[in-house]
């Protein structure tokens, strides 16, 4: 995946934003903002009832992990982090259960948005941008899974035009498995 900016504007109360979003291979040196990030949003989820992530998952290192094996992208503008995610190949057992129609894939995994600048469509417009890029560099299709207790996840992947296309049972209970031809 290669580095991508794009604008967009948004709006918090009556004052308009606008936000050049750059998406970039995370560094090492980005660990502690990012684990701090998921913290926040582990945090926030649970105020709000979706129980999705914990202290077991993500950790810290399964985070360091990602950013090791070059597969955790930032999402900045400028010096703020907006949010991170992981894109690989890398699928669990579980998505067996999945009726895929492209191997031709990309996986993404763990999109997180900081909490403070969640519903501003930051998180569709980052993953436009990523299949955008990863169209440009030969990937026909991504492959995903989302909690069923999740509503802001599941409409942001159907207005994608991601398609449910099987379930995964994991610690935490039901995810939909999702792939999207791009």
């Amino acid at each position: 995946m290669v580095d991508h900016i794009i604008f967009f504007i948004f709006a918090i109360g009556n004052v308009l934003i606008s936000c050049a979003m750059e998406i970039k291979k995370a560094e090492i040196r980005d660990w502690d903002n990012i684990v701090r990030m998921y913290k926040d949003a582990i945090n926030k989820m649970d105020g709000i009832g979706i129980n999705q992530w914990d202290e077991i998952y993500p950790d810290s290192l399964l985070l360091k992990n990602d950013i090791e094996k070059q597969q955790l992208y930032k999402i900045t503008n400028g010096e703020i982090l907006l949010g991170a995610v992981v894109i690989n190949r890398e699928t669990d057992e579980q998505y067996i259960n999945g009726i895929f129609e492209d191997d031709n894939y990309a996986v993404v995994h763990r999109l997180c948005i900081h909490p403070e600048y969640q519903n501003h469509k930051i998180g569709y417009q980052a993953m436009m941008i990523i299949e955008h890029s990863l169209k440009e560099n030969g990937i026909s299709s991504i492959r995903l899974d989302a909690f069923s207790e999740n509503p802001f996840s599941l409409k942001m992947y159907e207005k994608l035009g991601y398609k449910n296309v099987g379930i995964a049972e994991w610690r935490k209970g039901i995810f939909y498995l999702f792939e999207k031809i791009i």
